[in-house]
């Protein structure tokens, strides 16, 4: 679920501060392994 929140993300569909607390350390990993951590900011 963490991997299609990020991508939702990257598309400009969803932000970072709409992600469940319990998912936003894996959504935050992700989008840094993407090379996009400024993505992953309340």
């Amino acid at each position: 679920m963490a991997v299609v929140y990020a991508m939702l993300i990257i598309k400009d569909k969803k932000t970072f501060s709409s992600v469940p607390s319990k998912l936003k350390d894996q959504v935050k990993e992700i989008l840094t392994d993407m090379d996009v951590p400024e993505l992953a900011t309340e």
